[in-house]
Parts: C-alpha cells; structure tokens; sequence
C-alpha cells in the first residue's frame, strides 16, 4: 500500500502517458536512450514494453555504483565522490553520455535514494533527473519522495520522471524534426 498524498499513475494513465511520449517522438522521427540508477531499470522497462518500442525507443543501461556511472557514463569522479553519485551535475552528465552512447536524440537520467542510508548521513528520499536533447541539457529537477517503501519511491519516481520528460518534449515544439 502506498503511503502518503501522492499516488502511482494507473495503468490506464501511463500507457496514455507512454503512448503521447511515442506519438511525439516519432513524428519527429526521434530516438530516446535512457540511463537509469535509482529507478533500477524500471523506465527502461516502461518503454520496452510500449507498442512500436524499436521505433522510438534505443535502449539504456542501469547503473549503481561509482565505479559503473565513471567507466560507462563518464561522470566526473571528484563531483561523484563528494555527492555519492547524487547531483544535479552528476545526473546532467548521465544524461549527456547516454544520448552519446546509443547515438539517441533524447537521453534521460536519473540517480538518488529508494531508502534511507544512515551510514551516509540520508534520510530524505529524492533522486535528480535530467533531460538531454542532442547533447544539450533540456530540464534538470530535484523529485522529492513521500512514501518511504523502496519499491514504491523506486515506482514514483518513474513516474514523475515520465510525467516530466513528457512536458519537456511537449515544449520543446520549435526543435526541428529530422
């Protein structure tokens, strides 16, 4: 049971939602790639199972720790040493490398915290998401978490993330289709 005001997108809601993201990219003939840390694969997860997914949609990676986000993402060590992974700039460059890897148009990011971890000092849930266009950072945003069950913070920032990339690329209307 979710816990708190806020509320997981139905079933019903995020296909729509999945399926104006799809509309949209290709229309415009559109790629996305995603890289994903906190929400586990879960928005990779979302889009491969969107009907015409090969269309639109390249693929991702998930990656936890330090050492994956520097080898396979190129973020910058010093920031992610002193953030643990979770920042603005260190989502931002996730963000950019991913778009770079898969040779997509769009790559979108996350990173933060499912769970409290005490050792370092967290107690409040949050996770930093970053939009990418063609190499340039559309909308970075800091999703602040209610519920405190893993899974469902992991499923609400999913969602959100969804919500929010889908009113990036709905204002993004003067980018030029290919």
């Amino acid at each position: 049971m979710i816990t708190g005001i806020v509320l997981l997108i139905t079933v019903a809601f995020m296909n729509q939602l999945l399926n104006s993201i799809k509309a949209i990219l290709i229309e415009r003939k559109e790629k996305i790639a995603i890289a994903e840390s906190v929400t586990g694969g879960d928005v990779q997860s979302a889009f491969s199972l969107t009907e015409d997914a090969l269309s639109f949609f390249e693929g991702g990676m998930t990656v936890y720790n330090i050492h994956q986000k520097i080898r396979h993402l190129h973020v910058d060590p010093a920031e992610a040493l002193a953030s643990n992974c979770v920042s603005e700039k260190v989502v931002s460059e996730m963000a950019v490398a991913v778009t770079k890897l898969f040779r997509s148009d769009w790559g979108i990011a996350d990173t933060g915290y499912a769970s409290p971890v005490p050792e370092k000092g967290i107690k409040d849930l949050y996770a930093w998401v970053a939009f990418c266009y063609k190499g340039t950072i559309m909308h970075t945003e800091k999703i602040v978490a209610s519920q405190n069950n893993p899974k469902d913070v992991r499923l609400y920032y999913r969602d959100r993330m969804l919500q929010l990339f889908l009113s990036v690329l709905s204002s993004s209307t003067t980018i030029d289709a290919n």
